[in-house]
């Protein structure tokens, strides 16, 4: 097996995970659309919660921590200058 049929099988599976994600993200939107924020808001906070828990949990090292953290900060300044260039 060669390394570019390793690469193509990963490219696929990435690509396969990415569509997976967009259609469970098009069927939370469907469901937070249909239903009151009482009902989602609640089980929305929960999984973030949990997802804050796990990171937590891992005691990451400062160097990591400090990645997030400006990865963070480039994406909120893009959606800025997105939010920005639509009005």
């Amino acid at each position: 097996m060669s390394d570019s049929n390793a690469r193509e099988r990963l490219d696929a599976k990435h690509e396969r995970n990415r569509e997976q994600r967009i259609e469970g993200i098009k069927r939370w939107v469907d469901y937070i659309e249909s239903e009151p924020p009482e009902t989602w808001g609640p089980q929305q906070n929960a999984v973030v919660n949990d997802q804050l828990d796990a990171a937590q949990s891992l005691q990451t090292s400062t160097s990591h921590r400090e990645h997030v953290k400006d990865v963070a900060a480039e994406i909120l300044e893009v959606s800025d200058e997105s939010d920005a260039d639509s009005k």
